[in-house]
């Protein structure tokens, strides 16, 4: 209780700064079907529109993510979370951002290994 009430002080605050929040383009609407989309936000909500705009966006979409998140921006965001990417989708990001190829094959191939391995484990 008393965390709550020391919580309500500090937004009442003048210094308190309140989060900018990003609305995002309605034309995305359709990938969040399963998400209260008017509450979305760039700000909190990135990685979860960074995935499905590569995963199942259209080009108007990428395009917009592109302009929003820059190129050197997809790929630290593809470096870090490649295994979300299909192979196909990693080899299109590979020539569109100039992906290493050799570590884009890496990924491919340590996938590849991982599946086996799982299967194996049973």
């Amino acid at each position: 209780m008393e965390r709550t009430i020391e919580a309500k002080k500090n937004l009442a605050s003048p210094s308190h700064k309140k989060i900018r929040t990003t609305r995002l383009p309605s034309r995305l609407r359709a990938l969040f079907w399963d998400y209260k989309f008017e509450d979305m936000a760039w700000e909190t909500d990135h990685d979860l529109i960074v995935d499905r705009v590569l995963t199942t966006g259209d080009w108007e979409s990428v395009k917009w993510l592109r302009s929003r998140l820059g190129d050197e921006g997809l790929r630290e965001w593809i470096t870090s979370h490649h295994r979300k990417l299909s192979p196909r989708q990693l080899r299109f990001w590979e020539i569109i951002l100039a992906l290493p190829h050799k570590r884009v094959s890496e990924w491919l191939s340590n996938r590849s290994q991982d599946m086996w391995e799982k299967r194996m484990a049973r």
